[in-house]
């Protein structure tokens, strides 16, 4: 009964096309906008993820000044000192490193190439601390970074715009007004989650940076690598502790630096870009709605023109059960072909979003499921009253319809 009510459903589909598909649009844009707005929201958040993960594992960041995550900014009586990290090196437990570094623009020159990147003057812990590998070279020596010698390690970035398929270790680098020999060359990492790239950076010695290229001592930043994650709070509560010690702020004073937890950020990134995702499916779910009324119109229309068809069947005994499956079965089979078409289309529409945005393709099953399932329930839900309607018609005036 219910195959043969499917197959009926089909033919009038079928017999007219155009209908039927303008009918089926609304269920279409709904389901093709949820799919594509759930599935972009949640690569967008494992590209936070990961980008955040890719900054270094277990890791806390010190930076002077207010309660901001940006870039550092400050003077020299709010910055960091290198007693402040000899202290924190010397006191805290169960960390991996611990990475003095400052940063700053300055365009780099290797012959006639020139290109505008980062600097960034740390010491060997900084490595560690950020997850970098070396793929050719080496990090610093303890010597040259006692001495601020001029050397230093590159991102891909810069060996690919200045030099090409020239290997850039050992060659000499022209850092603003002065030149350093390049030792080391870093692995990609590619864009962070605030969208620059990670691997446009030149990393040298602090002392150097310092002398040659900052022409002060500031320490912006301080990276603490925690060992394992569960002692992340009692290594941010310790360093804390510390530098309010070191920068002698009293019991009622407020810190005038911030300790962050990447993994705090990261849960942050995450939960507004999730929420985020589910504001735009609730407002596209809003087309499921008027495509559910579209289903119901032209359901109503199709009770109007088949009448006397109607009238016929129940005159020669069928039942209204089975005029009432007939009907509910073909609108069912509307939503469901309008929920197949929306998640083709809107998993295309994901694709290509991926593609374009440099996001990862994170089509959730259970989304699609839910989407094909639901589409159903428009269909039962929006034709039952002209099913209703058609199983109740009187067979005589039904006959009786022109």
């Amino acid at each position: 009964m219910v195959w043969e009510a499917v197959k009926l459903a089909l033919r009038s589909v079928t017999r007219n096309a155009l209908r039927s598909f303008l009918t089926l649009l609304g269920i279409v844009i709904g389901v093709a906008a949820v799919i594509a707005m759930v599935t972009i929201g949640s690569g967008t958040s494992q590209k936070v993820q990961s980008s955040l993960s890719a900054l270094g594992s277990n890791m806390l960041i010190a930076r002077p000044g207010a309660n901001t995550f940006g870039p550092p900014t400050g003077s020299d009586a709010r910055s960091f000192e290198e007693k402040n990290v000899t202290a924190l090196r010397a006191n805290l437990t169960g960390v991996r490193g611990i990475a003095p570094s400052s940063q700053k623009s300055a365009v780099v020159v290797f012959g006639a190439q020139n290109f505008e990147t980062t600097i960034t003057g740390t010491d060997s812990d900084f490595f560690t601390v950020q997850d970098w590998t070396l793929i050719e070279g080496r990090p610093f020596s303890d010597s040259e970074i006692r001495s601020g010698a001029s050397v230093c390690v590159v991102g891909e970035t810069i060996r690919t715009t200045l030099f090409g398929t020239l290997d850039p270790v050992g060659q000499q680098l022209r850092v603003g007004n002065f030149s350093c020999l390049i030792i080391g060359l870093l692995a990609p990492k590619g864009q962070s989650a605030f969208g620059t790239d990670q691997d446009s950076t030149v990393i040298m010695p602090l002392r150097t940076y310092q002398r040659r290229l900052a022409g002060n001592t500031r320490i912006s930043t301080i990276s603490i690598s925690v060992t394992e994650q569960s002692d992340i709070p009692n290594v941010q509560s310790a360093a804390e502790q510390i530098l309010r010690e070191q920068r002698r702020i009293g019991p009622n004073d407020e810190d005038n630096f911030t300790v962050r937890d990447m993994t705090q950020i990261a849960s942050t990134l995450a939960s507004t870009s999730t929420v985020m995702t589910g504001l735009l499916g609730a407002v596209a779910a809003v087309s499921l709605l008027v495509g559910g009324i579209g289903i119901m119109n032209i359901m109503l229309v199709s009770v109007t023109e088949r009448t006397r068809e109607i009238g016929i069947r129940l005159a020669i005994g069928a039942l209204e059960g089975q005029v009432l499956t007939q009907f509910l079965v073909e609108s069912i089979v509307l939503s469901l072909l309008g929920g197949i078409i929306g998640i083709l289309t809107g998993l295309a529409i994901a694709g290509a979003a991926s593609l374009g945005m440099d996001i990862p393709f994170a089509a959730d099953l259970r989304v699609i499921a839910l989407a094909f399932i639901f589409s159903g329930l428009i269909g039962v839900v929006f034709g039952y009253f002209p099913a209703r309607r058609a199983a109740r018609l009187d067979p005589i005036e039904a006959l009786r319809h022109e």
